[in-house]
């Protein structure tokens, strides 16, 4: 047990020690290459031109106004950092996240007004699990039975058939599916018959729906089509993947070993090739969802949903350097915590894992 705990602790070190990593790499790249500076030097010159009109709508003296405006310029490019090198700025952005201190957008608000870092991420982030988690889980549930099923029959007629769907399904990218079933099950509709069967985007309805129970089934509605869009395009990778790992399994010696030893088919199924396969099938389900909180950039855009991908490209277009600092630290975050459940999960379910 003292063995076990020791080895979780180092594993748990050395996850922290990657995630600071990448805070520190993400700031030398923007630092070094002047991304930071361009993008500070940017909100500045606008916030300038702002003030600058403000005094002028008061018709105050020329003179005056430009007096005024080279003090405030001073003010906020002390405020910004920009009187100061990168190399000086970026060791406090980096504690401050990593003490949880998200600080403020620079340019972005939340659906309420809030200029928070924190509050974006609490506006955005149940709009991601609704699309893309959710999305993620159900696929892969489904994509994992299906495979558990070809699996223990091999060249079977199932099999056969998922695995040209999985090869098809492979090739497709996901925003080029959900511009096709906007185009034929949104548009199309709409246009030959009138019918808006499902709508081409969005979350909910203009004007939103006042009861709660209506305001669910319209999410659901919203939801329909990128939710099939996810299906098509991962439901085969989850399917085919499972069945190779499960065929894989089932080739072992130990497995050959107990069927040798006339141990009942289902014992074998369960115990000896169903079990030793969950490790690298639950890796996969659990990376992937904690991957989802990032949410689909491409994909929330062509649907026009406002979640945490759509927010981080609101963020890049908008050179918000604390918002994308923010959001890659939360990313890496998740992906570190996701990390170490795994390596708990890897002890309990592979008898043949022995940490030393």
């Amino acid at each position: 047990m003292a063995s076990l705990a020791k080895t979780l602790l180092v594993k748990a070190i050395t996850l922290v020690v990657v995630l600071i990593g990448v805070l520190v790499l993400l700031a030398v790249i923007m630092g070094a290459t002047g991304l930071s500076d361009k993008m500070l030097n940017s909100i500045l010159t606008s916030e300038v031109q702002e003030y600058k009109q403000q005094l002028l709508r008061q018709g105050k003296d020329i003179a005056a106004i430009e007096k005024a405006v080279e003090e405030f310029k001073k003010e906020r490019a002390a405020a910004l950092g920009i009187d100061r090198p990168w190399y000086e700025r970026m060791p406090q952005l980096i504690y401050r996240l990593l003490v949880l201190d998200l600080g403020n957008s620079r340019t972005l608000q939340s659906s309420w007004g809030s200029n928070k870092i924190a509050d974006l991420i609490l506006d955005r982030l149940p709009n991601t699990i609704i699309l893309t988690t959710t999305g993620i889980l159900f696929t892969a549930l489904v994509g994992i039975w299906m495979g558990l099923y070809i699996g223990a029959n091999i060249g079977s007629r199932a099999d056969r058939v998922v695995s040209i769907l999985s090869a098809a399904s492979y090739a497709l990218p996901l925003w080029f599916v959900g511009l096709v079933l906007i185009l034929v099950l949104a548009y199309g509709p709409k246009i030959l018959w009138g019918v808006q069967i499902f709508p081409p985007g969005g979350m909910v309805s203009t004007p939103p729906p006042k009861e709660p129970l209506a305001y669910v089934l319209d999410v659901m509605w919203h939801l329909s089509l990128p939710l099939f869009a996810s299906f098509i395009v991962f439901f085969g990778s989850w399917a085919y993947t499972t069945r190779n790992i499960v065929f894989s399994v089932s080739q072992e010696d130990f497995v050959n070993f107990a069927r040798a030893k006339g141990l009942p088919e289902d014992m074998v199924r369960n115990r000896y090739i169903l079990r030793p396969s969950l490790p690298p099938i639950l890796t996969s389900l659990i990376l992937s969802l904690a991957g989802s909180i990032s949410g689909y950039i491409i994909t929330e855009r062509v649907f026009n949903w406002p979640g945490m991908g759509s927010l981080f490209y609101s963020a890049i277009t908008a050179l918000d350097e604390p918002v994308i600092f923010a959001l890659t630290y939360v990313f890496t975050l998740v992906y570190i915590i996701a990390r170490f459940i795994l390596e708990i999960l890897y002890v309990l379910l592979d008898p043949r894992i022995r940490l030393s």
